[in-house]
C-alpha cells in the first residue's frame, strides 16, 4: 500500500502531457519496471476505461490500485493520483483570485491561451483519426457539430449520436429481439445520458450555491466520455451558457491552469470551484467530478465484459465518442475566438501547433514559453 501511494503521488506531481502521456507512464512503471500487471492485464484495463464515463487516466489509476491492493488500493490509487494536481491547481486558483485582475497575471494568460488552443486542436486531430472509423461515424460527427452550433444540449448530442450509431449498425438479427433486446445490450449508457440530458435541458440560471456546484460537476463526471478536453464543452454549456457563472475568458483561464499543471485535466474543476465559492467550492467541485469514476470502477467489473461482447453497446459507444469530438470542435471554435485576438496570439498558436505536430514538443514547455512571451510583451509595453 505504501509503494502504491508513493507511486501515484509522484505520478500525480510530475505527469504532464494529458491522459495519453499519463497512461504511457503508468505502463512503463506498472508493467515494465515493477511488474504489478502483465501487458495483457494492462491492456484489458485500458479497454475497460473507454467503456465507462470519466477521465481515462484517473480510472486507470483506480483500476491499478484495485488490482494491486483490493478495495483499499482502489481508493488510495485514485486519491493519490488526484491529490497533488488538485493542490497545485488550488494554489493557482488562489493566486488567480488574489492577483488575476493585475496586468502581470493577465499578460501571462495572454500568452498561454493561444498555446492551449493549439494543444486542444492537436488532441482533437489525433483522437479523431482513431474514432472516425467509417462514413457512418463521419456523418454522425458532422451532424453532431451542427447540433452543437445550433445550441442543442451537449448531453442530448451524445445520447442522440450513440442511439443513431447503434440503430444503424446493429444487425437485423439483434433488432429482431425487439426493444427489450436493445435495452439489454446497449442501452445502459443511453438511459443514463438521456436522463441526465433531460435534467440539464430543464436547468435554469440560479445563483452559485455549494449544492448546485456539486451537482453540476457530479453530472459532468457521471456522463462525460472521451478525452479530458471534452470537459470544455460540458463546462461551457453549464457554467457559461446555462448558469452564467463564468465568462468565456474565465473558462479559458481555467483550462489554461488545468493544462499547465500536472495530473488529471479534470482538476480544472478545483480551479473553477475556488473561483466561484472559495475553498469549499474547490472541495465540492473536485469531489463531484471525480466521485463517479470511483463508483464506475467499483461496479464495472462484472458488467463491462458483457458490454464489450455486445455489438449494440459497442456501436453506441462509437457514436458517443465521435459526438464527443464534435463537441470538442465546437467549443474550440468559441474559445479560439476569445484567445486569438491579434497577430501575436495567432503567431503563438501557429508556432505551437507546428512544434506539437512536427517535433512532438511537450505541451508543458510550450505553455511555459507562452507565459514568458506574454510577460515579456507586457514588460516591453
Amino acid at each position: 500500500m505504501r509503494d502504491l501511494a508513493l507511486f501515484f503521488l509522484r505520478l500525480g506531481t510530475t505527469a504532464f502531457g494529458g491522459p495519453a502521456a499519463h497512461i504511457a507512464m503508468m505502463e512503463e512503471h506498472v508493467v515494465r519496471r515493477r511488474g504489478w500487471l502483465t501487458r495483457e492485464q494492462f491492456l484489458e484495463l485500458l479497454g475497460t476505461t473507454s467503456l465507462i464515463p470519466g477521465p481515462n487516466s484517473t480510472e486507470m489509476a483506480i483500476y491499478i490500485g484495485h488490482r494491486r491492493a483490493g478495495w483499499r488500493g482502489l481508493v488510495v490509487g485514485g486519491v493519490c493520483f488526484i491529490l497533488p494536481a488538485a493542490l497545485i491547481t488550488l494554489a493557482f486558483a488562489w493566486a488567480y483570485v488574489r492577483y488575476g485582475s493585475l496586468p502581470q497575471a493577465e499578460a501571462l494568460l495572454y500568452g498561454v491561451k493561444p498555446v492551449i488552443i493549439a494543444v486542444i486542436v492537436q488532441a482533437l486531430w489525433n483522437l479523431g483519426r482513431g474514432a472516425v472509423k467509417s462514413r457512418l461515424l463521419a456523418g454522425i460527427g458532422v451532424l453532431s457539430v451542427a447540433a452543437s452550433f445550433a445550441g442543442l444540449n451537449a448531453l442530448a448530442v451524445l445520447a442522440g449520436a450513440g442511439a443513431l450509431a447503434m440503430a444503424a449498425t446493429v444487425p437485423a438479427k439483434i433488432r429482431s429481439h425487439g426493444p427489450r433486446g436493445l435495452v439489454a445490450l446497449g442501452a445502459p449508457g443511453a438511459s443514463v445520458l438521456g436522463a441526465s440530458a433531460s435534467a440539464a435541458i430543464a436547468a435554469v440560471a440560479v445563483p452559485v450555491s455549494v449544492t448546485a456546484l456539486f451537482l453540476v460537476f457530479l453530472k459532468v463526471g457521471a456522463v462525460l466520455y472521451g478525452s479530458g478536453y471534452v470537459l470544455l464543452a460540458f463546462l461551457r454549456a453549464d457554467l457559461v451558457s446555462g448558469y452564467h457563472w463564468l465568462t468565456e475568458s474565465q473558462l479559458l483561464d481555467a483550462v489554461a491552469v488545468g493544462q499547465v499543471t500536472p495530473g488529471p485535466v479534470f482538476t480544472t474543476a478545483t480551479f473553477i470551484g475556488y473561483v466561484l465559492h472559495g475553498g469549499t467550492g474547490a472541495l465540492v467541485a473536485t469531489l463531484g467530478i471525480f466521485l463517479p469514476s470511483f463508483i464506475f470502477v467499483a461496479i464495472s467489473g462484472p458488467i463491462v465484459p458483457r458490454l464489450r461482447r455486445s455489438q449494440a453497446a459497442g456501436a453506441f459507444l462509437d457514436g458517443v465518442t465521435v459526438a464527443s469530438l464534435a463537441l470538442m470542435f465546437a467549443v474550440t471554435w468559441y474559445l479560439g475566438r476569445a484567445a486569438l485576438t491579434d497577430a501575436v496570439t495567432v503567431l503563438l498558436a501557429t508556432l505551437s501547433a507546428l512544434l506539437l505536430w512536427r517535433f512532438r514538443t511537450n505541451s508543458a514547455w510550450l505553455v511555459l514559453v507562452g507565459a514568458l512571451v506574454g510577460a515579456g510583451g507586457s514588460w516591453l509595453r
